[in-house]
Formats: C-alpha cells, structure tokens, sequence
C-alpha cells in the first residue's frame, strides 16, 4: 500500500505566527495626566481637558479605523496579542492584551487599551496588563509639553 503525501500530515491547518507593527506620532499636551486606572488612549483630537486622565497623547496622526486591514483581520483572532507603546525620546511605555473577534477598530479618532473586557468601535485592546496609572511619571512629564514628538507603536502578533 502507497500512502500519500497528504496522508501523514493532519487535517488541521496550523497559523504561521505572524507580527504586524504600524508606527505614528502624535505630540504632548499640559492637561496630560495620566492618572486613569484602567484604560490608556491615544487620539486624532487637538483639544484635551483635565478630565481626560486616560489620555496620553493627542493630534495623533491615526486612529483606529486608519490602522492597516491585516492588522484589523489579525486583531480578531482569539490568540491575538496587542500591544501599545508610547515613546518619547529615550523614554518609553508598553502594555499589552488581547484581541478578540468582537473588536471593530472602527473608530475615527480615537485608540483605547482597557484592562477590562469591554469592546466598543474605539476598543484597541482588552485584558491590558496596564493603565496610564502604571506609566513613569518621568514619560509622563514629557507628555505633558506641547512640543514633544510622541512615537505610538501598535503591534499584533499571533503565536
């Protein structure tokens, strides 16, 4: 008896694992602060007021709905891992979580990081290991001044 080739494999199809990156800047403001327990966010607006205590940067030059199709495709897959890094000069922040098939990226300003699992259009990630609260407060003083160039990272990786 002849096996065929097919015959030795299984029938399942294995992911290759893949890792996607897209960078863009955005720049600081003075009513950063940084305080927010729970979510991180980045956004397209020009305008933040001391209520913003999630946002970390602003006049960013993508939001959500602007990140890559395959970036978006890959994000919804369970084994999705996110991460968000926010960086200024030699100074630098990372959280990272999870996608889901839930996530939308369909937001036209706004990117946010949550620690929990609420998905809405401006949901980037969920399940963050961190919120601004955790940030240098060194980071978040550069963040703080209207002429820094603020570096935003989103990557996505499957394993």
């Amino acid at each position: 008896m002849t096996l065929k080739p097919s015959s030795f494999y299984p029938s399942t199809r294995m992911q290759t694992p893949m890792l996607l990156e897209q960078s863009f800047t955005a720049r600081g403001h003075p009513n950063i602060r940084a305080t927010h327990e729970k979510t991180v966010e980045v956004t397209k607006e020009t305008h933040l007021t001391t209520r913003g205590d999630c946002i970390v940067a602003i006049g960013a030059e993508k939001g959500l709905v602007d990140l890559s199709s395959e970036m978006k495709e890959v994000s919804r897959r369970p084994e999705s891992i996110i991460s968000l890094t926010i960086r200024v000069g030699d100074k630098a922040f990372t959280t990272t979580g999870h996608g889901g098939p839930a996530l939308t990226w369909g937001h036209p300003t706004d990117m946010v990081a949550r620690m929990s699992g609420y998905i809405c259009e401006r949901t980037l990630m969920i399940h963050a290991d961190k919120a601004t609260i955790h940030m240098p407060r060194s980071l978040v003083q550069l963040l703080k001044d209207p002429e820094s160039v603020v570096k935003i990272i989103v990557s996505v990786e499957t394993l």
